[in-house]
């Protein structure tokens, strides 16, 4: 880029050892990318660094904050030491300590706003795989779906589906010929694994107001994106599994619900999926068949995808095949299995003559890493050692006290926070045996006062849960088994 001072569109990474600014056209952003290294080589604060560009830009981002750190980006940074001495080495980067717009979500709702999506919404091919289900018993679990979308049967949570699941077992004959579909032993695993879920605290997940895309892609007043922060420090280890599904999840409600944009001079949002290995880990072949079709097809949308990792090897083929930027860390080579794997990543760069990059893999330093970009035409950049500009936001996490005052002067405060259990299929069964609701299952359904419907009637959390309900009740409606990718909902249910 040459002593030029990087614009808003371009994606700047950090500095070469001559101190030259290494950035990428914003516009090529949607050509995902991936963030690699051994822990604690510098990968949250490479993310952090991208995050800020992309909403400098005006562009969204969602991002798991895994170690509980990246919420700093709420804070406004304090350079010191060596930090304060590398922005001195960038005199072009016009480093100004500052706080970004930052939402924070927890699926628990304990350290952000609940975060939620509907069993419909997800749909069976994906629930099946958080499930871990079998062949048969994802065969069931899609016979119960085929029944719910016949019935007009809304599933919300999981009381919805184990309540239809209860009641299909009394009667079989609500299955017409997906009956041999539905064994007791079929129907009884489901119901385990169903309670084990509960019990790992996944049912928070499932359930109304679901999460609305167009919250997520909303700029602030100024025109930054916001970035959005998904706490994921205890989901990642107590439920690995909730959490993958999640962003898969997104991933394909983003893909079914977003325009094709062309081109344009930057993408829409950068989703940053760290800990990307866990999407992959155990994940039947068919959803990863589909994950990696999402990840070629998306970023017409105008969706980047970045994984983040310790690995690329952590990565399939098929899906580090996709990646244009490219951001590697150290790492360290001992066995040699670790060597073999040192040298494909080696080989994943465009070599540079000034270096061998096999050797500088090894000896990078924290904050240091190899960058290989894409050149204007999409084709990939010759590898630069680089050293990564330290973000404007602070390098570590919030207070307490801090982060309750960023969810108390959120945008979004009161629009998740109050859950909605409306009539669903459990309502509806239990209906037709003649019995009312179990208390419990009532939760959340006690008439507000005047003052309170007047106050959400005339919020616009009221007009998104209002939104949200009439559009999911018109999608159940003629609802058809067609299920689209990763279990999202085709046909009459397909919103644009």
């Amino acid at each position: 880029m040459g002593d030029q001072m990087p614009d808003s569109l371009q994606l700047v990474i950090g500095a070469d050892l001559k101190g030259q600014p290494i950035a990428q056209a914003m516009r090529l952003a949607n050509r995902h990318g991936l963030i690699a290294g051994a822990t604690g080589t510098g990968k949250t604060v490479t993310l952090q660094r991208m995050a800020e560009a992309f909403s400098d830009a005006g562009v969204a981002v969602f991002a798991a904050d895994i170690k509980g750190d990246l919420c700093g980006l709420g804070a406004a940074g304090n350079p010191q030491g060596k930090i304060a001495e590398r922005i001195a080495g960038m005199p072009w980067l016009n480093h100004k300590p500052q706080a970004y717009p930052v939402t924070l979500w927890d699926v628990q709702g304990q350290s952000g706003h609940p975060l939620r999506t509907t069993l419909s919404e997800m749909g069976p091919l994906l629930l099946g795989s958080l499930l871990e289900l079998t062949d048969s018993q994802q065969s069931a679990l899609y016979a119960a779906f085929k029944v719910a979308d016949r019935e007009g049967l809304l599933l919300l949570d999981l009381k919805d589906l184990k309540a239809l699941l209860n009641h299909l077992r009394d009667h079989p004959e609500l299955l017409g010929d997906d009956a041999a579909l539905m064994t007791t032993g079929s129907s009884q695993a489901l119901l385990r694994r169903l309670a084990t879920l509960e019990q790992q605290g996944a049912e928070a997940l499932f359930g109304e107001p679901a999460l609305q895309l167009e919250d997520i892609l909303q700029p602030t007043a100024d025109g930054r994106g916001r970035i959005h922060l998904l706490d994921a420090s205890r989901l990642v280890h107590e439920a690995p599994k909730v959490y993958a599904t999640f962003l898969l999840w997104l991933l394909a409600e983003l893909f079914e619900q977003l325009p094709e944009r062309g081109d344009a001079d930057k993408p829409l949002l950068a989703l940053f999926f760290d800990e990307a290995h866990l999407l992959f880990n155990g994940t039947p072949q068919a959803l990863r068949d589909r994950l990696e079709q999402v990840v070629r097809l998306i970023r017409s949308k105008g969706v980047g995808v970045y994984f983040v990792t310790q690995s690329p090897g952590d990565l399939p083929d098929d899906v580090l095949a996709q990646l244009g930027l490219r951001i590697q860390h150290g790492l360290r080579a001992f066995t040699a299995k670790e060597q073999k794997s040192l040298r494909a990543v080696a080989e994943g760069f465009r070599p540079n003559p000034a270096f061998d990059t096999l050797s500088v893999l090894t000896e990078l330093g924290i904050g240091e890493a190899l960058v290989g970009t894409l050149q204007e035409k999409g084709t990939p950049e010759m590898v630069q050692r680089v050293l990564v500009a330290p973000p404007q936001s602070r390098i570590g996490p919030l207070t307490g006290a801090e982060r309750t005052a960023l969810i108390a002067g959120s945008p979004l405060q009161g629009r998740y926070d109050k859950p909605i259990d409306r009539e669903s299929a459990y309502e509806v069964l239990m209906g037709r045996k003649g019995l009312a609701p179990e208390p419990e299952a009532e939760q959340g359904k006690q008439e507000p006062s005047f003052t309170e419907q007047a106050g959400e009637f005339l919020g616009t959390a009221a007009g998104k849960a209002l939104k949200s309900a009439m559009q999911q009740a018109a999608n159940q409606l003629g609802r058809q088994l067609v299920r689209g990718l990763m279990g999202s909902l085709l046909g009459g249910s397909k919103r644009r």
